[in-house]
């Protein structure tokens, strides 16, 4: 089944994205790889797809998973999450129509 997880940023994360984002961004590839990933990006705070200085407020990630629980744990141990990039981290069943 599809999940998205919904992850919303501490204030002036951009320095902690940063530091992690190598880590991150290989996670997500090995769930690319794998046949996995739906899509997954950051939210600009500005509208911008490069918001320099201004940074990001959070990320989206649609993916599948065997269950919720396993969802939950793939976003539990997200380098950014493992950082303390993100303030809140919603992980919930995602029913693509389109």
């Amino acid at each position: 089944m599809l999940y998205a997880i919904i992850c919303t940023d501490i204030a002036n994360s951009l320095e902690l994205r940063k530091a992690q984002r190598p880590a991150h961004l290989e996670r997500l590839e090995e769930l690319q790889n794998n046949g996995r990933l739906v899509l997954a990006g950051p939210h600009p705070a500005i509208e911008s797809n490069d918001p320099g200085s201004a940074g990001f407020t959070g990320s989206l990630i649609v993916a599948e998973f065997a269950t919720l629980e396993d969802a939950r744990e793939w976003a539990d141990t997200d380098p950014y999450a493992k950082a303390g990039v993100f303030e809140t981290v919603i992980v919930k069943p995602f029913k693509r129509v389109f």
